[in-house]
């Protein structure tokens, strides 16, 4: 485009903004609708900012906003500048790393953007007069196609309601006015008088309805409506012409024929206005189907779960807190699939997910229709039962409910089984607040499951202090990450040939206020489903690599430590990176660090796993399965793994001595980790005949109470006579690090 070419389209473009943004717009408070839709694209879409830009000549104006502190910038640094110049949506995941803006002061300086997604807001004459954006100080490696739609859509609505208030300012104008307006709106307008004859068609009307000017003239403005809808909406629309001006900036919805025949949804803002003495009647017209299936989109988005399309967690807490409001009776019933996890592990997400969508369907069709079935999340459901307080009542749902649901499943050719456990909470005898009762179900739910699984339990007041002890402890762990209440135990790790120190593995504890000194049976199960579980296992390895280095300085330049991994430290997508920092902050060679894994992470099915722990070896760390026989793991996983060392459970090291079968599945591990090309360490080694026994195998190493139980550091340093002790590894402060 020539430079003139160019200069004449950025007036035409200024032009339309000054339309769009009448009575100073650029400088007024926005619009609490606009505002909304801004909160909508923030929320929707995880982004910390959203905003509507208005781009004028020199400037760009944020109209409406969330998370962002700024009114206005030059129009030379904006991002918007560019997306108003292009017709999609603009991405830019990391403005650090685009040569466009990765000098750029909102890059560098505040508000430091790095995430940066924009729409332009383009008038029907295909003006961009603005935008509607996300921004983050967090780069994104994905927006997705359907992040992309989503904003597309909202920017729609946002410059509906901007065209929206203008039309609203403009009704006060005079009837000339109004019409010379008419002529050049995007929206159909029409105008009726006090008899509902139409005085006013627009052009956009005759786009809309079919009909031209010289044909809707003077006829009934029913015109617009379906045949059968005429003798009543006609009425209506009779009286809106003959008002007294009352319903005069109201929206209405109704359905609206189109000449050939076709029906459609339209939104109608009526306008009243006195001519020569008489009432007059106008309404700006839209077709709104686009909306609506905006809308309905957004709806789902909101309240369904978009796999299964059962509600959602958070409507089934309004469904609960509505059902025993006022001290009502219901009940309330936890559902978990038994065997899904196995399932999804054995045949993959896709067979996963048809496995639950099938579940829902059979849910739905055995409640009442009163009743509410929902998705609690991942293979658990909930069912609202209102008005039900009889607990023989709620117990035989539950019962159906399990029936069918363990039904097979014939999915993709596969017949498959799973069952159903369910817990049942009923109020007001066990709760009278919707979380109560979700809590009290629960934990009806896991005394069904721990009572052998594809069974019914109702809660009962021993479940409650069970369930009380949990959430105890989650709060008293939310205490201790705040005070740094973790320390750090080691046990030592010996060559079972002469009983030198090898290593040792760093163990978590906590130490209470009340309580004493807990060991990690006590606590971890809760840690581990908690918010700081990676933030602690991040404490965990950094403390425990520190002290290693400590003593390897100190007179055990050989000393190898074991640190066990959590499953939220590989869900953060972050671990080799983590690792490799702290080796490099602390000194300590990566042959000197051993990370241990259970079959919790193994059996995730996760390929990201997979590559973690390849890329960890590649680092030269070492990868130990910890409690190896005791679960699920085949023998492929030892294929498909990067492991170097096997490590016996205690349980069958118990049995040695005594069980030929423990003895057996001994000898198995160690043959095992032969043929592999793996280490082998057994723990929880208490008698000599056990230590006697284990060597004869062929087993290199072991840890337990015979050589030494786990100590606080300065202990296992005095104990070993090593110099150059740090402290004992108090989480404190570094827990925030």
């Amino acid at each position: 485009m020539s430079d003139s070419l160019a200069s004449l389209d950025e007036e035409a473009r200024l032009r339309a903004l000054a339309a769009l943004a009448a009575h100073d717009w650029l400088n007024a408070s926005p619009d609490p609708a606009l505002a909304h839709i801004v909160e909508l694209v923030a929320r929707l879409l995880g982004a910390p900012a959203a905003f509507v830009s208005l781009v004028d000549k020199d400037r760009q104006v944020f109209h409406a906003k969330v998370g962002i502190g700024l009114c206005e910038t030059t129009r030379d640094i904006a991002f918007c500048d560019r997306t108003i110049a292009q017709d999609g949506v603009l991405v830019v995941l990391d403005a650090s790393r685009d040569p466009r803006f990765r000098d750029n002061p909102l890059v560098t300086g505040e508000p430091f953007i790095r995430f940066y997604a924009g729409a332009p807001l383009r008038t029907a004459d295909g003006h961009a007069i603005g935008t509607l954006c996300l921004a983050g100080s967090e780069a994104r490696t994905d927006f997705t196609e359907a992040d992309r739609r989503t904003l597309s859509d909202l920017a729609r609505l946002a410059l509906d309601r901007l065209e929206l208030r203008r039309l609203e300012v403009a009704r006060c104008a005079l009837q000339a006015r109004f019409e010379h307006m008419a002529a050049t709106s995007p929206d159909a307008i029409i105008c009726a008088d006090s008899c509902g004859q139409i005085t006013v068609w627009s052009a956009a009307a005759e786009r809309l309805f079919g009909y031209t000017v010289p044909e809707a003239l003077d006829r009934p403005v029913a015109l617009i409506l379906p045949e059968r809808m005429r003798g009543g909406n006609e009425g209506d629309l009779r009286r809106m012409a003959s008002s007294d001006g009352s319903l005069s900036g109201r929206t209405v919805e109704l359905i609206a024929c189109h000449r050939n025949g076709d029906e459609f949804p339209i939104e109608l803002s009526l306008s009243t206005w006195c001519e020569e003495g008489k009432p007059a009647f106008g309404a700006i017209v839209r077709d709104v189907r686009q909306r609506r299936v905006v809308e309905d989109r957004l709806f789902r988005l909101a309240h369904l779960d978009p796999l299964t399309e059962l509600p959602n967690r958070a409507v089934l807490r309004g469904r609960i807190e509505a059902a025993i409001s006022g001290g009502r009776a219901a009940a309330v019933l936890m559902i978990d699939l038994d065997g899904f996890k196995e399932i999804n592990d054995a045949h993959g997400h896709s067979v996963g997910d048809a496995v639950l969508q099938t579940a829902a369907r059979r849910l739905r069709i055995t409640v009442s229709p009163d009743s509410i079935a929902a998705r609690f999340g991942g293979d658990e459901f909930a069912v609202v039962l209102p008005g039900v307080g009889d607990p023989v009542a709620a117990v035989g749902t539950a019962e159906a409910a399990i029936a069918a649901l363990s039904e097979p499943y014939d999915i993709e050719g596969l017949v498959l089984r799973v069952g159903a456990s369910v817990g049942v909470a009923l109020s007001p005898a066990h709760g009278a607040r919707e979380e109560d009762l979700v809590i009290c179900a629960d934990a009806a739910l896991y005394r069904a499951k721990a009572d052998g699984r594809g069974r019914c339990r109702l809660f009962t007041p021993d479940m409650r202090e069970a369930a009380q002890r949990d959430r105890a402890c989650r709060d008293g762990l939310r205490r201790a990450v705040e005070r740094g209440e973790f320390v750090l135990h080691y046990q030592p790790q010996v060559r079972l040939s002469d009983g030198a120190l090898t290593g040792a593995e760093a163990l978590i504890r906590w130490q209470h206020p009340e309580l004493g000194l807990l060991a990690p049976a006590a606590f971890l199960t809760v840690l581990d489903e908690g918010p700081d579980a990676a933030r602690i296992g991040d404490w965990v390895l950094r403390t425990a690599c520190a002290q290693a280095r400590a003593w390897r300085d100190g007179g055990l330049p050989s000393f190898r430590i074991g640190v066990n991994l959590c499953v939220a430290q590989f869900r953060r997508g972050d671990l080799v990176e983590r690792v490799a920092s702290v080796l490099t902050e602390t000194g300590l060679p990566a042959s000197a660090l051993e990370l241990e894994i259970t079959e919790t992470i193994i059996l995730r099915n996760d390929p990201g796993v997979v590559t973690a722990l390849r890329d960890l070896r590649r680092l030269d760390v070492g990868i130990a399965f910890d409690d190896y026989g005791t679960g699920y793991a085949s023998l492929s996983l030892l294929k498909r793994f990067p492991l170097t060392r096997l490590k016996i459970d205690r349980s069958f090291v118990n049995g040695l001595c005594e069980d030929p079968r423990d003895a057996a599945v001994v000898r198995a591990v160690i043959e095992l980790s032969r043929s592999f090309n793996l280490e082998v360490i057994a723990e929880g080694i208490e008698t000599d005949e056990q230590r006697r026994r284990l060597l004869a195998k062929g087993c290199q190493e072991a840890q337990g109470y015979l050589f030494g139980r786990p100590m606080a550091a300065a202990a296992f340093a005095a104990h070993y006579g090593v110099g150059n002790c740090r402290a004992d590894g108090r989480s404190g402060s570094r827990l925030g690090v």
